[in-house]
């Protein structure tokens, strides 16, 4: 039997405690200083497995019942590294660093730690051997997982009996060289690390690079032994669950252990112990139970060259299926793809847990529907229709001083002279605050409303980035929007009385002669609007100075009409009333119907001209929204979008139907 301590890691272990070799205790003797287990461990990292031993046996000139291994520094070379180049689980390690890269400034540590977990433990196995697949025993107490562990190594390397608990250690054995690292991941110190026995002095081929670890009862009364079957199954290969007939139904097991692991089912085995103990029949019906079991908590079972979890019976007492076993677990160790699948597992667990803030329920987003709207709530909100009004009458207005009489203009003077400001007879009335609250919250409606369009659908931190962004970028909109009319000076029924800014007055009545008169104008969201003009002085078509001219036609008309009447009437002229009569009623009918026919044709072109008013108010106004509102949300979905393609690439690659 060669059952010699593993590792020269020079631990405090390895000089002799209780379970190890005598070969170590002469080592100590020649002066070498005890060392503690985590120096020991980084010197080990660079030996591999039973130098020390081997060492000590080689000065006692006591080789044992087996040959003794050549020293392995002059021999055996380094164990290479794992690295499965070319396999798809390198991209989906590669996706998930740079998903959670761009997720940090998003989402807490605490939904990260699991992922950032994964990536370590992966990195971390990658950088160990590739030659050694790290396969555990658990299993609850009674369920033989000692006894099947020396029936596998072919020595008693773990102790069995009645006593409960008997393993309080992780206990390793390592069918070959080069697992010292693994054996340190696992911090498994050297005094607890065993070869296995081989038989006649052939080694045990089919199990090479098989490194076996017994752990504690994962039920155990015993805490510590709880938490470190809980840390090194989160870090070996392969786990075999060892069960018994009497407990493979304990609910400790299926609940604690196999439903959360039953995504990693193609590196689990069940084994069923001691079926020595069922009379007939009775195993295949507990075997079949114990798949049921399995299946219901969602774990793959290998039949049929499917790949799953891989059940089998035996009895670690009597030997019946050991020879099977050990068969499987060869063929599964040869193929050396147990670290990978495990890691792919571990990945497809991670994406798992942050499945609820990557996917989205539907497409959120902006689309054209929710950008126009908003856009349409902001020129409501500054009163671009109401400007596009103004603009008409001012245009109109302009069209009627060019082409009415001179009779009617100058009572529009007396009229405008009559309300100058400063008189009592036309005070200017600020804008109410009520008025400027209608139209602030206008503005924050908007927002809230293209913001929930855009986290419609959207998981939690996200929809509260965006949120934020738009909520961050509203605070300054009813300023900018102000600052906008500043720049284009806009004056009374530009909008005004939408009352955005202090001082706005309405567009009540005259007050678009009192702009064109001069007097003082209020200020309010007027976009490029100025006192009912777009971008300025409103332009004059080509037929008003023929209207102009037939205006003065009619006026000149009415004058010499009434100079001819008086002349007649005081005798300078001879009598004949009908021709200059004539002649001042065309004059005096004429200039109305000259203005009416302004007044009709002004209609079309005034309409144009408040209508391109309105637009350039709207544009404007949706231009400050976008930089302000919508720019920062898109970037926020654009973000979303950037990590939800990385999150896909997580999950979409994955090799172990998680």
């Amino acid at each position: 039997m060669t059952a010699v301590t593993d590792e020269g890691s020079g631990s405090a272990g390895s000089s002799g405690g209780s379970g190890g070799s005598g070969g170590t205790e002469p080592e100590r003797a020649e002066g070498t200083p005890e060392k503690g287990p985590e120096r020991s461990s980084q010197e080990g990292r660079g030996w591999n497995d039973g130098l020390i031993a081997r060492r000590a046996a080689a000065r006692t000139a006591d080789p044992g019942p087996g040959p003794a291994p050549d020293d392995e520094d002059v021999n055996l070379p380094r164990a290479e590294a794992y690295a499965p180049a070319g396999g798809p689980l390198r991209p989906r390690l590669d996706a998930l660093r740079e998903l959670v890269g761009l997720s940090r400034a998003r989402l807490d540590g605490d939904t990260l730690d699991e992922a950032g977990r994964v990536l370590d433990e992966a990195a971390a196995r990658q950088r160990l051997s590739s030659r050694h697949t790290v396969v555990a025993l658990a299993g609850a107490t009674g369920s033989g997982k000692s006894t099947l562990f020396n029936a596998l190594a072919g020595a008693p390397l773990s102790d069995t009996g009645l006593r409960r608990p008997t393993t309080a250690a992780p206990l390793a054995c390592s069918w070959t060289d080069g697992a010292a690292g693994l054996l340190d991941r696992l911090a498994i110190p050297g005094r607890l690390r065993r070869r296995p026995q081989q038989g006649g002095g052939n080694p045990d081929d089919a199990l090479e690079g098989l490194v076996l670890v017994d752990l504690p009862d994962h039920d155990s009364a015993a805490t510590e032994h709880r938490e470190q079957v809980d840390r090194v199954l989160a870090l070996v290969d392969a786990v075999i669950w060892v069960v018994d007939p009497e407990k493979y139904a304990d609910a400790a097991l299926h609940e604690g252990y196999l439903r959360p692991l039953a995504g990693h089912a193609e590196v689990t085995f069940v084994v069923l112990n001691q079926i020595d103990r069922l009379p007939g029949d009775a195993a295949d019906q507990v075997l079949d139970d114990l798949r049921r079991l399995l299946d219901e908590n969602g774990m793959a079972l290998g039949e049929h060259g499917d790949p799953g979890a891989t059940v089998m019976a035996v009895s670690a007492l009597t030997g019946d299926g050991i020879g099977e076993l050990r068969e499987v677990l060869g063929r599964f160790v040869q193929e050396r793809g147990a670290a990978a699948r495990r890691l792919s597992a571990d990945v497809d667990a991670a994406a798992a847990r942050l499945r609820p803030v990557y996917v989205a329920e539907g497409r959120p987003g902006l689309d054209e529907r929710a950008r126009e709207e908003f856009a349409d709530r902001l020129a409501e909100a500054v009163g671009a229709c109401a400007a596009g009004q103004a603009a008409e009458r001012e245009w109109r207005r302009n069209a009627g001083r060019a082409c009415g009489t001179p009779w009617l203009r100058l009572w529009r003077w007396y009229e405008s002279t009559r309300r100058r400001p400063g008189s009592l007879e036309s005070p200017v009335r600020p804008e109410p605050p009520e008025r400027r609250l209608t139209a602030r919250q206008r503005v924050e409606q908007a927002v809230r409303t293209v913001a929930d369009e855009a986290t419609h659908g959207l998981p939690g931190p996200w929809a509260q980035a965006v949120r934020e962004a738009a909520v961050h970028g509203a605070k300054e909109l009813p300023e900018a929007l102000d600052a906008l009319v500043e720049r284009a000076g806009a004056g009374p029924g530009a909008g005004a009385e939408q009352g955005l800014v202090p001082g706005a007055s309405g567009d009540r009545g005259a007050s678009g002669d009192r702009g064109a008169s001069g007097a003082p104008r209020s200020h309010g969201v007027g976009g490029a609007v100025r006192g009912g003009r777009v971008g300025g002085r409103p332009p004059r078509p080509r037929w008003w100075p023929v209207a102009v001219l037939a205006q003065v036609a009619m006026t000149l008309s009415q004058f010499i009409g009434a100079l001819w009447l008086v002349g007649q009437l005081t005798g300078l002229l001879e009598p004949g009333y009908l021709t200059p009569a004539l002649v001042m009623l065309a004059g005096v009918a004429g200039g109305p119907l000259v203005e009416w026919s302004c007044a009709a044709a002004a209609r079309g072109p005034a309409r144009r001209y408040g209508q391109e008013a309105e637009r350039r108010l709207r544009e404007a106004a949706a231009a400050c929204g976008r930089a302000r509102v919508l720019d920062p949300v898109s970037a926020e979905l654009m973000r979303y979008r950037e990590v939800r393609e990385r999150y896909a690439a997580v999950t979409e690659i994955s090799t172990t139907g998680g």
